[in-house]
């Protein structure tokens, strides 16, 4: 049954190459991620590494004082728990279900004599570290100079590239624990995007209608970011 998966729904596993993919798939799970629903907790060993397919999951930095701001966003084009096989069993940051869907999960030791085999598998997962540690650099440089309006535009448009469709399902409360900003910022800039015609925000849900106005309104994070993906991680599945 696990050969039958279908790989192409996330593109990380869909550049494995048919051998080791043949011997991937046998433990590979196909689970249901909910909304809010923590993969793993700050410090916590992690036993599971997660490939979404439909789903998208934030990488979140906690503080003592119990506040969070998002360092990374995870959705098709890659996996959650690199921190297992760079040489750690736990991380500092707390990972969380953004959008609902599914993903793929599997063992974390099975993982892990994956990547110690060094072979095609761990050179993949090596350029997709590379191209996470960009997406994590860029964003603590946005938060620091850019406007929360280029910041919104940012995170917008990395979970559509993570998503199928224009629509995001998010509060506002949410939105402002990713940024690590008040529900009021973020409010003034969704209404801000929405008067423009960009974006249509009503209960919950976010539609983009404008998705050129929203690049036109974003900071150089997003392609910076967007790049390195696209020069790491091949394009195409393996055969």
């Amino acid at each position: 049954m696990a050969i039958a998966l279908n790989r192409s729904l996330n593109h990380l596993l869909g550049a494995v190459p048919a051998d080791e993919w043949k011997r991937l798939s046998k433990h590979l799970e196909l689970v249901d991620l909910s909304l809010a629903q923590v993969l793993y907790e700050s410090g916590a060993t992690m036993t599971h590494v997660y490939f979404p397919t439909t789903s998208v999951i934030s990488l979140l930095y906690v503080m003592e004082n119990g506040s969070s701001a998002e360092i990374a966003v995870v959705g098709n084009e890659g996996l959650v728990g690199v921190s297992l096989f760079m040489g750690g069993e736990s991380t500092p940051s707390r990972a969380v279900v953004q959008s609902a869907g599914q993903g793929f999960r599997i063992e974390a030791q099975i993982m892990k004599d994956e990547f110690n085999k060094a072979g095609p598998v761990m050179h993949l997962l090596l350029r997709y570290t590379q191209a996470l540690i960009t997406q994590m650099a860029q964003t603590a440089v946005c938060n620091r100079h850019h406007s929360l309006d280029q910041q919104l535009c940012r995170w917008m448009l990395l979970s559509l590239d993570r998503l199928q469709g224009t629509d995001l399902v998010m509060t506002q409360e949410l939105i402002s624990n990713m940024l690590g900003v008040r529900r009021e910022g973020v409010t003034e800039a969704a209404l801000q995007l929405q008067a423009a015609g960009i974006i249509r925000y009503n209960r919950g849900k976010i539609s983009v209608l404008d998705r050129p106005g929203l690049e036109r309104r974003t900071c150089e994070c997003y392609a910076v970011v967007k790049k390195e993906y696209d020069r790491l991680l091949p394009a195409t599945m393996a055969t």
